[in-house]
């Protein structure tokens, strides 16, 4: 969440009276991330102020929109702890602010937990599940846009930037990715919405309580194990080594499979959708770091880390308890 589109105080008070929220009492610009940009909005009705996160997308377009947020109001009726779209007069949850597709948002309670015990990988562990099973009767339909079809587009623009080694690596485990998803066993994997962005850094906590999911703007219809496995690969790793933590790892994996027991097929194919998620972030790292964007606030990630995760994921492959 970054500021790549500057929004004056008049535009976001348009905005806020439009939703009927009453005034604007304040608006910040976020500095973090790397996609959106973003703000927190402070509005007062009738005594009451409120915060909200408001989005203006740079990448995504109107026609994509619908789906993310309508998945969140989908969410949010069925008790998942997730940010609930404003919506104006006529029940629209789209706008317009700057030219630009923007929603305005709850702004969830508490704070990160960057540094998560088994406490935190069990509840997320176990709200994930929840979402995925909340998920299943949402109607519309969108990929995930940041899946194999990207990755495999996106790779030729980043090889010219590694060196001998990355180049290796990048290569080998594209192709041995490209040949994973067309196995009968990954195709038949459960699938439905999924977060495909559920860091440390989109999980909010209020002490040691979790208080919601949020940034859903990378999310899409594709299997329910890769969502665990990016979860793993952030909540679960040791970020200085890339290394799985083993213990927490199954924490994490014992809270979800108490709420959606996974299928034989999903704990054997564990290993490759680590490293799935891996090299889906490391491209996307790597992307960001050699073809950035302008942005008043922006900071690309180092790409080295999932790196390290892929190679530690290559070769100490983890599989959960049966």
């Amino acid at each position: 969440m970054a500021v790549f589109t500057t929004v004056s105080p008049e535009q976001a008070s348009d905005l806020v009276q439009r939703l009927n929220l009453g005034s604007l009492v304040e608006l910040r610009g976020i500095t973090s991330g790397i996609e959106n940009t973003n703000y927190f909005v402070t509005a007062e009705r009738e005594g009451r102020r409120t915060d909200y996160v408001l989005t203006l997308f740079e990448r995504l377009s109107f026609e994509q929109l619908p789906f993310y947020l309508h998945l969140m109001k989908h969410l949010a009726a069925r008790g998942i702890p997730v940010p609930d779209p404003k919506a104006d007069a006529s029940g629209e949850i789209l706008h317009t602010v700057c030219g630009k597709p923007a929603a305005l948002v709850d702004k969830l309670r508490g704070g990160h937990q960057l540094a998560p015990s088994h406490v935190h990988c069990r509840q997320v562990g176990e709200m994930l599940a929840r979402m995925h099973l909340a998920g299943q009767d949402y109607p519309r339909f969108q990929p995930n846009l940041r899946g194999l079809d990207w990755w495999v587009e996106t790779v030729p623009s980043i090889l010219p930037h590694l060196d001998a080694a990355q180049r290796q690596l990048l290569e080998s485990e594209l192709a041995f990715q490209c040949s994973h998803a067309r196995s009968p066993a990954y195709l038949a994997l459960p699938r439905g919405p999924i977060h495909a962005d559920l860091f440390r850094d989109n999980v909010m906590f209020e002490g040691d309580t979790l208080t919601g999911f949020f940034d859903f703007y990378f999310a899409g219809v594709d299997t329910f194990l890769f969502d665990i496995a990016v979860c793993l690969n952030d909540w679960c790793t040791d970020l200085d080594s890339g290394r799985l933590d083993e213990a927490r790892a199954g924490t994490f994996v014992a809270a979800y499979q108490a709420v959606r027991p996974l299928s034989h097929d999903e704990v054997r194919l564990m290993p490759a959708l680590l490293r799935a998620g891996a090299l889906r972030f490391w491209i996307s790292r790597l992307w960001d770091y050699y073809l950035p964007r302008d942005a008043h606030m922006l900071k690309a990630h180092d790409p080295g880390h999932f790196e390290r995760i892929l190679r530690e994921r290559v070769y100490t492959p983890w599989h959960p308890e049966p």
